[in-house]
């Protein structure tokens, strides 16, 4: 095997190797933000505010049921005073969280974490 050709496979498996031990902390970490929502969350805490073709709504929704957070929603197609609340707060997209009625545009579960005081 050339010189050449070693270094580059070497180099391969180096960024393999980061690649994987990154994914490994991103879902340990974000495992662990998940279940300090969930301790830190009561009824009433979130409400997400969310449309029915939204992807960001739908992995919130996902995120929120797999870490056991305790959440409400409402849908701005299906409910007029969800529309309306949606309206007034100018968000430029869903979903919108309002946590402890601290509106958050988009879903970031370290922003969510430190809204509730959990992190």
């Amino acid at each position: 095997m050339s010189p050449r050709l070693r270094s580059a496979l070497s180099l391969i498996a180096i960024v393999l190797v980061v690649s994987g031990a990154s994914q490994a902390w991103r879902a340990w970490s974000g495992d662990r933000v998940g279940q300090q929502i969930a301790a830190a969350a009561a009824p009433g805490d979130i409400l997400m505010i969310a449309s029915d073709t939204c992807p960001f709504c739908a992995k919130t929704r996902a995120y929120f049921g797999e870490h056991g957070v305790v959440f409400s929603e409402c849908s701005i197609e299906r409910d007029e005073a969800c529309a309306a609340r949606f309206r007034a707060h100018m968000s430029p997209g869903t979903p919108l969280l309002l946590v402890r009625g601290q509106p958050q545009v988009g879903f970031d579960p370290q922003r969510v974490a430190k809204a509730l005081g959990a992190s």
